[in-house]
């Protein structure tokens, strides 16, 4: 098949969770492009109903559902998923992009930092995929995208509590790939380096704190560090996510795709 056109994802309903996010919100994008209808969730109203009305001045065709929640709350969890299913049917493909940054080296790491990780990059995902994975199990078809992180395949200087996090979360990608095949979903996970966003940039600011460096210092020494000689954009990881979530990845089970400008090879 065609891999991008405007019927790549007809009749496919994409749920996005962190839509507020830079790699959440360009999923969104191009994904509205492609004919999917989408629903979006995040924390912060204002800036997730800007997004959807956003996507459709851009797009008049659009099947857009926006809504709010925490998906650290149970109740929200079986909300979100209730409406969404009740606004657009059944979710077809689901994309964990929720997710934070934070911590610190393993002697000034806080207990509730560890645990505001962990919680929001992995048991909430987890739990919400749960509840998404035992409706598609009835249709016996589905796909799933978690959005993981170089972090999560290798471990950095103060960097604990996060990396702890998505390594969880690749390992959980793949044993639930194992599963999930077997009633004909597939599940795969996307492991960005720096990505060009805001919880990137925090964290190149923090990097650089910790060495007497700016924001800019810091950014020159990662992008020169970097084989492309810059950060990943966010739509070339919404691209990949999509790629994922298509039929032409129908033999793609249980990976970590890494988009790391070459990082990984230095």
């Amino acid at each position: 098949m065609t891999v991008f056109n405007k019927e790549s994802f007809n009749d496919k309903h994409l749920l996005i969770t962190g839509a507020t996010g830079g790699i959440g919100y360009e999923t969104a994008k191009i994904a509205t492009e492609l004919g999917a209808s989408i629903t979006i969730t995040g924390r912060n109203e204002k800036k997730l109903y800007k997004i959807k009305e956003e996507l459709e001045n851009s797009n008049q065709d659009a099947s857009i559902y926006a809504h709010i929640s925490d998906l650290t709350k149970k109740h929200d969890r079986e909300s979100l998923l209730k409406q969404a299913a009740g606004n657009l049917g059944p979710v077809t493909g689901l994309v964990n992009a929720a997710g934070i940054g934070g911590g610190d080296t393993v002697e000034r790491l806080s207990e509730d930092d560890l645990r505001n990780i962990l919680e929001l990059n992995f048991t909430s995902t987890v739990l919400f995929t749960q509840a998404v994975y035992n409706q598609m199990i009835e249709k016996q078809h589905g796909t799933i995208v978690n959005v993981s992180s170089l972090s999560g395949l290798r471990g950095t200087y103060g960097n604990s509590a996060y990396s702890a996090s998505k390594f969880a979360l690749t390992g959980f990608t793949q044993a639930l790939a194992v599963e999930a095949i077997e009633n004909n979903i597939r599940v795969n996970a996307v492991c960005p380096g720096f990505v060009n966003t805001q919880m990137a940039r925090d964290a190149i600011s923090r990097k650089g704190k910790r060495q007497n460096r700016s924001f800019e210092e810091q950014l020159k020494i990662v992008e020169e560090g970097l084989p492309s000689g810059r950060l990943t954009e966010p739509e070339e990881v919404a691209n990949t996510i999509l790629f994922l979530l298509t039929d032409a990845a129908s033999n793609i089970i249980g990976e970590s795709v890494k988009i790391s400008g070459g990082s990984v090879m230095r």
